[in-house]
């Protein structure tokens, strides 16, 4: 008989476990068209591929990135969530094993005097649930599609983190940059305003040119204070992205970064395995697919085997020593028939909630797909700006060096000499801009393919 029981018992489990099919991606999901302008590859090899060392070469950003992975307080938090969804998963495992309690007990009686009585029990009590109809099943499956979300939400933290202290960190290259050239131009307008009163003392110039050339000195020492300001911002928050309190940034110099000179993109099916944003989602489709298995199997009855077991010395209300043994079992069915309808409630918001997750998981490979072509363009668009700012600073300085010949050879005065000078020091300016551009596109390629591996 107990081999029987056994036997139908582990059969109504296998039976729980297979009633409903594991989650399987839909055939409607397609990304071969994700990719815009991009000629077909095969190559499975991408930028995403690098680990964030490998592309970001600069010590001093190799630095801050390591420090940040270590004490980024977005990022423990993610960690501390896959440990909590860990332990979410282990105890629905638990769930298939049978509840055990101990219940000891004494009690020590006396009536009208008389002699008390000692009574005692040592008994124990166990129940197990038969998955006969998935419902334990398709809620472990739930809880492991969470904890993998999980993990992917935090690989998304890690690679946001790594994205953002980089873009951070070259912001402040340009804007160094952008103080050089603006301290430079402050230079140039001071010897302007020089030359402007020694040409009014010759007859050759007003007042107005002068206050003109002052006035446009004062925007230009606004604008240099807004710049340092930036600077002192970018580095407090870089600080605070690091887990450390605000203070300054040690770094390089924004023309001596070294990047690939190409930038593969791969197949658009990898976004499904590289990208963590679009894993999670996929894992919120999964979790919902199981949480409708969960709220169908509730229609089912439930069956639960129980018993008990244990000594006492108490037994039909005789007192007998030494104890003897006690035991019983049961088997319970719960049926329901009418619960004001919660049950078919449960199922309709579990339906409506997993159509919520494949639309929400459809619209994250649409954004991957838009993010990855915004930076591939912005990335070349800024490669071709930057050989049109080469030449043009290539061509002004040329043009600066004959305005100064002509000034000792001809009529020519220092203010043309002055305004090439300028032109060329807005032109710099227009080229730090780009190649901070340019190091933003390979920055948000990176990120929309799925990169920021970290070296352990």
């Amino acid at each position: 008989m107990k081999k029987i029981l056994v036997i139908i018992m582990f059969t109504t489990v296998m039976c729980g476990c297979s009633i409903y099919k594991k989650y399987q991606r839909s055939e409607n999901i397609s990304v071969s068209d994700t990719y815009r302008d991009v000629e077909p590859v095969s190559d499975t090899t991408t930028l995403a591929s690098l680990s964030w060392a490998e592309l970001f070469t600069d010590p001093y950003l190799q630095r801050l990135i390591e420090t940040g992975l270590n004490h980024n307080t977005d990022l423990q938090v993610a960690y501390l969530r896959v440990e909590q969804a860990e332990a979410v998963l282990k105890s629905s495992r638990l769930a298939y094993l049978p509840s055990v309690n101990l219940v000891p007990q004494g009690v020590l009686s006396s009536f009208d005097g008389a002699s008390p009585s000692k009574t005692y029990s040592l008994a124990a009590s166990a129940s197990w649930e038969i998955d006969l109809f998935g419902k334990l099943a398709n809620a472990q499956r739930g809880d492991r599609a969470v904890l993998e979300s999980t993990k992917a939400y935090r690989q998304a933290v890690q690679t946001r983190l790594i994205a953002t202290i980089a873009n951070s960190y070259y912001t402040l290259l340009r804007l160094d940059r952008q103080l050089e050239i603006n301290l430079a131009t402050h230079k140039n307008w001071e010897e302007n305003i020089h030359v402007l009163r020694a040409l009014k003392r010759a007859g050759q110039s007003n007042d107005a040119a002068i206050l003109r050339a002052e006035a446009n000195r004062l925007a230009l020492e606004s604008s240099t204070l807004a710049v340092k300001k930036s600077i002192n911002e970018t580095e407090n928050s870089l600080s605070v992205l690091r887990g450390h309190e605000p203070k300054a940034i040690d770094r390089g110099l924004l023309s001596g970064q070294t990047f690939p000179e190409t930038m593969a993109v791969g197949v658009p099916l990898q976004l499904l395995t590289d990208r963590p944003d679009i894993r999670q989602a996929e894992y919120h489709v999964a979790q919902a697919y199981y949480a409708t298995h969960v709220a169908r199997a509730a229609f089912y009855p439930s069956i639960t085997l129980s018993g008990s077991a244990g000594w006492t010395n108490s037994g039909g209300g005789a007192i007998a020593n030494p104890g003897s043994l006690l035991w019983s079992a049961t088997t319970s069915l719960l049926q329901p028939i009418f619960n004001k309808g919660v049950n078919q409630a449960n199922l309709t918001i579990a339906k409506a909630q997993a159509e919520e997750a494949l639309l929400q998981f459809q619209q994250s490979i649409l954004n991957a797909g838009k993010e990855v072509n915004d930076a591939l363009v912005q990335w070349q668009t800024a490669g071709k700006q930057i050989g049109l700012a080469d030449r043009q600073i290539e061509a002004l300085q040329e043009a600066m060096r004959k305005t100064e010949l002509l000034m000792k050879h001809s009529s020519v005065n220092y203010l043309e000499v002055l305004t090439a000078q300028q032109s060329l020091l807005l032109a710099e300016q227009t080229k730090a801009q780009t190649q901070f551009d340019k190091i933003q596109g390979i920055i948000n390629l990176y990120h929309a393919l799925g990169g920021g591996t970290a070296i352990k």
